[in-house]
């Protein structure tokens, strides 16, 4: 019999092996979890040690208590939960990672309830670094029973989980902290090209804001690798772009003005349409030197001798 006392680990499958959930599940394997995986790639899949592969979605989720589904948009999570209904047993737990409406995911929710089975929103914040390292954290939507059967395989990828409410709140929490970490990288790279155009050094202009307070996560860790592009791909400039559009249709939704949201989907539709989507989001720099016409390097650290 299973155990579904609380704090037990249940059987889990994993769908989607990219950068995120393709972390996840070797970190379950590594456990000695034996998670079950699939991917539409079947490299992906081999490339899983010490799980247990399978040959669909269906087949997956006929075997597994709990499902974690990370897939890239709204449209590809609702034809994996379709068939993960048809064959999953009663009682099971589909747990979605991607980024979502809330709207979409309540409507989920109440699918896959009508079918017998639990639906747990657990979007997250960390990236494929954070996935690799157990560093993500979660923002969970969901009914209690079933939140409380997934948190133990959640505590075991992060480093925090938060739950938020029902379903709709974590999706919504997802899309807020996105909002504010690209409204902080934009904001830096455009502040920081209006110093390049007046002539200002651009490392002298970091330790200006830095020194002076008005400071943010882009400007204190992650500006000092401005100068390296061409990255491999951890968070898709595309992806982005829809995680932008997202914000501004739950604004809407919400009756809530939100002109930044507005402005960073403009500025991310613009990355894309300038060929970009499929480059990393920390390439949104590229995008920044091309609408300004001015280059955005740090260049070599000055030694002490030199700023005297």
């Amino acid at each position: 019999m299973t155990d579904q006392s609380p704090g037990a680990t249940p059987s889990v499958g994993v769908v989607g092996l990219g950068n995120i959930g393709g972390a996840i599940a070797a970190n379950l394997a590594a456990d000695g979890l034996t998670p079950f995986v699939f991917d539409a790639d079947p490299q992906r899949v081999r490339a899983i040690v010490d799980a247990r592969p399978t040959v669909s979605v269906a087949d997956l989720a006929a075997v597994a208590e709990v499902t974690i589904t990370s897939l890239p948009t709204p449209a590809v999570v609702d034809a994996v939960a379709a068939e993960w209904a048809a064959a999953a047993p009663a009682g099971a737990v589909l747990v979605d990672l991607s980024t979502n409406l809330p709207d979409g995911n309540r409507r989920l929710a109440e699918e896959l309830a009508a079918t017998g089975h639990h639906f747990v929103e657990a979007p997250l914040t960390g990236g494929a670094v954070g996935a690799q390292n157990r560093s993500l954290v979660f923002m969970v939507g969901g009914d209690d029973d079933a939140v409380a059967r997934v948190t133990p395989v959640l505590d075991r990828l992060g480093r925090a989980t938060f739950r938020l409410g029902p379903v709709g709140s974590g999706t919504t929490m997802k899309l807020v902290n996105s909002l504010l970490a690209f409204a902080s990288t934009w904001s830096s790279l455009e502040a920081l090209s209006l110093a390049t155009a007046a002539g200002i050094d651009l490392r002298t202009a970091v330790e200006v804001v830095r020194t002076g307070g008005a400071s943010n996560f882009y400007i204190d860790r992650v500006v000092d690798g401005i100068d390296t592009r061409n990255r491999p791909v951890q968070f898709a400039l595309e992806l982005a772009a829809k995680d932008a559009r997202l914000m501004g249709e739950v604004a809407a939704a919400s009756d809530v003005p939100a002109p930044i949201a507005a402005a960073l989907a403009d500025v991310l539709g613009d990355a894309v349409a300038r060929g970009m989507g499929s480059r990393d989001w920390s390439d949104l720099v590229v995008a920044a030197e091309a609408r300004s016409g001015r280059p955005l390097r740090l260049g070599p650290e000055r030694s002490d001798e030199e700023d005297r």
